[in-house]
C-alpha cells in the first residue's frame, strides 16, 4: 500500500486540509482588499460595475465548483479531488497577478472559484470521514476555523502588502503556499476510508446525486439548500458590506474596518465553541439556536450602541452567523450515507454559493437607495430566521447509515 493511501497516515487529515481551507479563507477577502486599489487607479478603467461582474465571476465559479466537485469525488476519491481542486485555485489565484485586462482578471477569477469551490467541500468530507465517532461536529467547526484565520490574515495582509508592493503582489503571496501545501498531500494524505478504489463509476456518480433527491431524503436536501442559502447570503454579504453600512451609520473608516476584523475573530471563536457543543448534542437543536441567535444580535446592530457593546455585538454575531453555516455542513455530514456524502456536501455548498452571489447584491441595492442602516441589519436578521426555520424541516431517514461512518483501524 502507498504511503498516500495508508490509513495510518490520519493524522495529516486536519492539518493539511485546514491549510487548504485556510487559502479558502483568503480568496473570501482578497478580492476586497485590492478593488479599492483597482477603483482609485482605475486600473483597465475599473469601475463599481466591473468591480461587481469580476466578483460574481468568481463566485459563479465557485457555484459550479461545488456543484460539480461532489459528484467527481464519488468517482475518483476524496484524495485526488482535493489535489485537484487545490492545484486549479492556487494556479489561477497565481495567473490574476499577470492579467493584462479587466475581461481577463474576471476569467481567471472564474476559473480560480473552480477550484476552490470544490476545496471545502471535499475538505470537510475528508475531516468527516476521518474525525471520531461522535465528533464531526468539532472537527468541521475546527477546520472551517481556517477560512476565518485566512480571512484575517489577507486583511493584515492587505494592509502591510499593498502600500509597497501593489495589490497583484496579493495573488502571489495566494498562491505560493500551494509550492509546499501540493507536495505534501500528494506524500501524506490519505484516501477516505469510505472509498473503495476501482468499485465507482461515472454511471454510480450520477447516481448519487440523484440519491439526494430519492424518498427519505429530498425533504432534508432541500432544507438543507434553503438553510446553505441563507447562510452564506449573511456571510458574504456581511463580509463585503458590513464596513461600509457601519460608515452609512456615521462610524470613522477605521472604526468600521476593525469591526470586520472582530467579525471573523467573532467567527473563530463561535466555531470552537458551536462544535463542542454539537459533540455532545444534536445538531438539529445546535444549528437553530446559532441560526436565531445570529439574527437576535443583527437586529441588535441596527441600534447605535456605545464603542465597548458594539464590538461585543458584531463579536457574537460573527461567532453565531458564520458558525451555524458550518454547522449545516458538520449536519449533513451526518444525514447521508457515505457513498452520497460528498455529493451531499457539495451540492449544499453549491446552492449556498448562490446565497453567497445575492447578500453583496443585497446589501448594496440596500446602500444605493440609501437605507442600509438600519434596514441592513434587519434585512439580515430575517434571514438568518428563515434559516433557522429551514432546520427545523430537516428530518433524518430512518434507514440512513450516516452515523455509521467506516472507521480506519
Amino acid at each position: 500500500m502507498s504511503v498516500a493511501g495508508s490509513t495510518t497516515n490520519k493524522r495529516w487529515v486536519l492539518p493539511l486540509c485546514w491549510t487548504s481551507v485556510l487559502l479558502d479563507g483568503f480568496d473570501l477577502v482578497v478580492l476586497g482588499t485590492v478593488t479599492p486599489v483597482l477603483l482609485a487607479d482605475k486600473v483597465w478603467g475599473y469601475g463599481p460595475g466591473v468591480a461587481s461582474a469580476v466578483a460574481t465571476a468568481g463566485l459563479v465559479g465557485m457555484t459550479f465548483g461545488a456543484l460539480a466537485i461532489g459528484t467527481v469525488t464519488d468517482v475518483i476519491g476524496r484524495r485526488r479531488a482535493m489535489l485537484l481542486a487545490v492545484s486549479l485555485f492556487s494556479f489561477f489565484t497565481l495567473l490574476c497577478a499577470f492579467a493584462p485586462s479587466a475581461g481577463a482578471f474576471g476569467l481567471l477569477r472564474f476559473l480560480a472559484g473552480l477550484g476552490l469551490g470544490g476545496c471545502l467541500p471535499t475538505a470537510i468530507t475528508l475531516v468527516t470521514e476521518y474525525s471520531p465517532h461522535g465528533k464531526n461536529g468539532s472537527s468541521t467547526t475546527t477546520i472551517m476555523t481556517g477560512y476565518h484565520v485566512g480571512a484575517v490574515l489577507t486583511a493584515l495582509l492587505g494592509i502591510l502588502v499593498i502600500p509597497s508592493l501593489g495589490w497583484r503582489a496579493m495573488f502571489v503571496i495566494g498562491a505560493v503556499p500551494a509550492l509546499v501545501l501540493v507536495p505534501l498531500m500528494y506524500r501524506y494524505l490519505p484516501e477516505s476510508p469510505s472509498f473503495q478504489r476501482g468499485e465507482r463509476s461515472a454511471r454510480q456518480g450520477v447516481d448519487s446525486v440523484k440519491s439526494l433527491l430519492r424518498p427519505g431524503f429530498r425533504r432534508a436536501s432541500i432544507a438543507f439548500w434553503v438553510t446553505s442559502f441563507m447562510g452564506l447570503l449573511l456571510v458574504y454579504g456581511l463580509n463585503t458590506w458590513l464596513p461600509q453600512i457601519m460608515r452609512e451609520a456615521g462610524y470613522p473608516l477605521g472604526a468600521a474596518l476593525s469591526l470586520l476584523l472582530t467579525l471573523n475573530v467573532g467567527a473563530i471563536l463561535g466555531l470552537l465553541v458551536a462544535g463542542r457543543i454539537a459533540d455532545r448534542t444534536e445538531l438539529r437543536p445546535v444549528t437553530i439556536a446559532w441560526f436565531a441567535g445570529g439574527a437576535v444580535f443583527l437586529a441588535l446592530l441596527s441600534v447605535r450602541l456605545p464603542g465597548p457593546i458594539l464590538y461585543a455585538a458584531v463579536l457574537l454575531s460573527g461567532a453565531f452567523v458564520f458558525a451555524a453555516q458550518v454547522l449545516v455542513y458538520a449536519y449533513v455530514g451526518r444525514v447521508y450515507p457515505a457513498e452520497s456524502r460528498a455529493t451531499g456536501l457539495g451540492w449544499t455548498a453549491g446552492v449556498g454559493r448562490l446565497g453567497a452571489i445575492t447578500g453583496p447584491i443585497l446589501g448594496g441595492a440596500l446602500l444605493s437607495a440609501g437605507i442600509a442602516f438600519p434596514w441592513g441589519f434587519y434585512a439580515f436578521a430575517v434571514v438568518g430566521t428563515l434559516a433557522a426555520i429551514a432546520v427545523t424541516m430537516v428530518q433524518r431517514p430512518a434507514s440512513s447509515h450516516a452515523s455509521a461512518v467506516t472507521r480506519p483501524a
